[in-house]
């Protein structure tokens, strides 16, 4: 008799339920209590928004679903964006087009900060210089020597608040499966792949002014941005960090500009090996001439991860304003059989003896704490939990973060510059986060195995002075 371990049973579900519990549980606790000072006193976060582009206006959508700070000020260099991020916001915030100016506003609580990549640093410093409390969109950071003096400056600052825009370490999907590695579930994780697939990706916006071409399509040149691997690697590569428990070791990689000649100069494909202290490894590929994501059974385009364990298999990607997270697992290594039905799968070839089973096992979804059947639950709720559970194997529902990990990392933060709490993307994640997108850039053009230790020595005396001046 054949021992099949593939069927989704009430025991399969239990195996995790309590990772998913103590997971879904802290997710649960972002500073509860904050929101209900906040809201008693009627004392509203004010806050700012420099940079008021694409992102600037999404993040403005999402800030306007939150009752725990309001938006008083909005500065952008460029008019267009500056009005539209007023109109975007519900706060009939006032519009500056000098930052200084709109820093030197006494009513101003937090700032967030999204410019261009090149702009992070200067931008970010001045407002901590300010007193401010200060959200900056990753990556953090984009030449060596910022590295050093952001983390002299956060850490000489130890009251204010510094997080980073890695929404993903928000999510209770991400944060359930971190406690299924941790916890063993998966066993020994050794391997990771991830993408973030585009077509076409980015295009060049025309303008008949060259300057003003080149600012608007920033992403695209190299004097503004560290291109694929700063605006979406760097998510991937913190979600790697994390799950893995530190920094890689080193990087090695090739990008191309290959398809998308428009005037740009950054590439338009990169694919990233890194090599984590105690082996593990991380494939990263970024393209944007095709959008398949071979995760999920192809239900989802574009981007998610895969880590892979002797005991089973994450798959994971985050939501989007109009899509769901999804999580599954997978048993790893596929099903047992009998002895008899072993050798009749089992085909002589040039010699060689190969089992060629092949059949993998059905995937799990990963549960949250609403799906964990407790004492207290009815006959009727602990059968509906189950049934919901079946359904949730069979593909016709997947579980659903209740919030979005965006509005989730932006009220985090707010709630954090009345409290103290301490981000979850915080200085030394977005540090790292930035590091390797730094060596991931110099890998690829220079053509070798870049080490993470190099950044001790770069961005330091003369060579940070002569970039400054």
């Amino acid at each position: 008799m054949s021992l099949n371990q593939d069927d989704p049973t009430r025991r399969d579900f239990v195996k995790t339920a309590g990772v998913v519990t103590v997971a879904a549980a802290a997710a649960s606790q972002i500073a509860a209590p904050a929101i209900q000072k906040i809201k008693a006193a009627n004392n509203q976060v004010q806050f700012g928004m420099i940079g008021t582009g694409s992102r600037g206006q999404y993040l403005l959508g999402h800030l306007n679903k939150l009752d725990v700070g309001r938006c008083v000020a909005l500065c952008d260099i460029y008019d267009p964006h500056l009005q539209a991020g007023i109109k975007a916001s519900k706060d009939n915030p006032q519009g500056y087009k000098d930052y200084r100016e709109f820093l030197s506003r006494k009513d101003l609580d937090a700032v967030l900060v999204v410019v261009p990549l090149y702009m992070h640093f200067p931008v970010t410093k001045d407002a901590l210089l300010s007193g401010r409390h200060v959200f900056c969109e990753k990556s953090l950071v984009f030449r060596p020597e910022e590295v050093h003096e952001l983390r002299a400056l956060v850490n000489s600052r130890p009251k204010q608040i510094l997080q980073v825009g890695l929404q993903r370490r928000y999510s209770k999907f991400y944060q359930t499966a971190k406690a299924m590695i941790d916890k063993g579930i998966i066993g020994n994780v050794t391997h990771a792949r991830a993408q973030w697939h585009r077509n076409p990706g980015w295009t060049m916006k025309p303008n008949a002014d060259p300057e003003l071409q080149k600012r608007l399509n920033w992403r695209l040149f190299r004097q503004f941005s560290g291109g694929l691997t700063a605006e979406l690697a760097s998510h991937q590569i913190d979600v790697a960090d994390w799950f893995f428990g530190g920094s890689p070791e080193y990087v090695i990689g090739v990008g191309g500009l290959d398809t998308m000649h428009d005037g740009r100069d950054v590439f338009d494909n990169i694919q990233l090996i890194y090599k984590y202290p105690k082996g593990q490894k991380l494939i990263y590929s970024s393209i944007s001439t095709n959008n398949h994501l071979s995760m999920f059974g192809g239900t989802r385009t574009e981007f998610g991860e895969t880590f892979m364990g002797t005991k089973g298999t994450i798959e994971i990607t985050v939501g989007t304003d109009n899509e769901p997270a999804l999580g599954l697992w997978y048993y790893e290594p596929g099903p047992e059989v009998s002895k008899a039905d072993a050798k009749k799968e089992k085909t002589k070839v040039a010699g060689a003896t190969l089992a060629t089973t092949g059949k993998g096992s059905k995937a799990l979804p990963i549960l949250f704490e609403k799906d964990q059947v407790s004492g207290s639950d009815s006959f009727l709720d602990r059968e509906m939990k189950f049934a919901r559970r079946w359904l949730y194997s069979k593909g016709v529902m997947v579980p659903e973060e209740d919030r979005n990990p965006v509005d989730v990392e932006l009220e985090s933060f707010l709630e954090a510059t009345r409290t103290g709490q301490h981000p979850k993307a915080d200085l030394e994640a977005g540090l790292a986060d930035s590091v390797m997108v730094m060596l991931s850039n110099m890998a690829m053009d220079q053509n070798r195995r870049v080490y993470f230790n190099e950044i001790d020595k770069m961005g330091l005396g003369g060579e940070a002075k002569a970039k400054r001046s």
